[in-house]
């Protein structure tokens, strides 16, 4: 009997304790049901109380892993996480625009959830000029979208500004490099605000001549009280690719994977004396 499921790779670094990255990532795969790989970028010394060390893994040995990876198995759909310095960034963007790699979902991760910063501003800006006009949907939290839109936000109306400015840099970059014209979707993930947890869907078509067919889309859900919330971001960007990988369109992949975000936050694990990780396998108990 033969099997086929959708294919799942993330591009992250690795996480010793298990709650974020390259692991947690690998678990939302296995929980969704698909079948995941993956490659490493960074291995880091972390808990949840704090990242230790972080070395990174060689860009030509990055860029070897791609190659194995989309030579044999192509993914259906890419998670990119944590990616610490430029020349990383460079093999990354170079080797899936190569491959016309489909399904992109980029977590800009810029700091630990435990306040430690993981990306250079050298990074940053390579990030920006590089991955960021490839990604299909794009997950910053309220201080990375703070760093790429160059503005404070303490409210809804900030989120819709920063999205809108956020929006303007993709699409000014895309034509000064030529990279390819599409649909990105911006979610703009609202956590880090007081009362509900509301994360705005900002779509938009990055023409040639600018900005095109902008849609906004608000996702509302109950605030989940639970401290522990390690791999959290990583969590729901690994969701979002699994559901892209499943045929599902952007709103509804990332309104799938918000729920099954608030599932694994209410199943209540607890581990760790830091801020502990998720449930990820919540739904096989």
């Amino acid at each position: 009997m033969s099997v086929k499921i959708p294919t799942v790779l993330t591009i992250a670094g690795s996480d010793c304790s298990g709650g974020a990255g390259i692991q947690a990532d690998l678990k939302t795969i296995e929980a969704h049901g698909l079948y995941g790989m993956s490659v490493i970028c960074a291995v880091t010394a972390q808990n949840t109380m704090k990242v230790e060390a972080i070395e990174d893994v060689s860009p030509e040995l990055v860029a070897q892993q791609i190659d194995c990876v989309f030579g044999d198995i192509r993914p259906a759909a890419t998670k990119v996480g944590m990616v610490s310095n430029s020349a990383i960034i460079e093999q990354i963007a170079y080797k899936l625009a190569f491959y016309g790699a489909q399904n992109i979902v980029l977590d800009p991760v810029l700091v630990s959830s435990t306040g430690r910063r993981l990306i250079t501003e050298e990074a940053e800006k390579t990030l920006v000029d590089e991955l960021l006009p490839l990604a299909d949907i794009i997950t910053p939290n309220i201080p990375e979208a703070e760093v790429f839109s160059g503005m404070s936000i303490s409210d809804e109306k900030d989120m819709e500004t920063a999205a809108a400015l956020i929006a303007a840099r993709i699409s000014r970059v895309k034509r000064e490099g030529g990279s390819r014209w599409g649909h990105i979707t911006i979610l703009l993930k609202g956590g880090h605000l007081e009362g509900a947890a509301s994360d705005l869907i900002y779509t938009f078509m990055a023409a040639e001549d600018g900005i095109r067919s902008v849609e906004s889309t608000w996702v509302s859900t109950t605030r989940v009280d639970n401290p522990n919330t390690h791999g959290t971001g990583c969590t729901l960007s690994s969701a979002i690719a699994c559901n892209l990988a499943s045929g599902y369109d952007e709103v509804e992949a990332i309104t799938r994977a918000k729920d099954y975000l608030t599932g694994a936050l209410k199943a209540g694990l607890d581990l760790g004396r830091g801020s502990g990780p998720l449930d990820h396998m919540y739904g096989y108990r």
